[in-house]
Parts: structure tokens; sequence; C-alpha cells
């Protein structure tokens, strides 16, 4: 079953073509912003409409 709330560092790891430690690393810089934003974060894992924003540009014009 697919998490839409969250991604995992090996769905990092496999959209961007990187290895898999690479992706914690990314993972774990995501979260270090979000945590600086006071949000709680989930090792490992990370927002995906955070993920979405950071690599893709895909914010909402709202």
């Amino acid at each position: 079953m697919k998490n839409d709330l969250f991604v995992t560092a090996g769905e990092v790891a496999q959209d961007l073509g990187v290895s898999k430690p690479f992706a914690y690393k990314l993972v774990r810089q995501m979260n270090e912003e979000l945590e600086a934003k006071r949000f709680i974060t989930i090792a490992g894992r990370v927002s995906r409409k955070y993920y979405e924003e950071k690599f893709y540009g895909m914010a909402q014009a709202n």
C-alpha cells in the first residue's frame, strides 16, 4: 500500500536516481528544514507535498 502523505528515502533515491545513503541525507536535510518551521517529522520519511515543492517546484498557487 502506497502512502500518499509521506515519501520514503527509497522513493527519493529512485525518483532522483541517487544512492539510498544520499537520499537519506536529503530526507534528513528536508526534515531539519521542517523542524526549524516547528513541524513534527518522521525519520526516513518526508512530507510528499514538501518534497514535491522542493524538487519539482509543484507549490500550489493559492
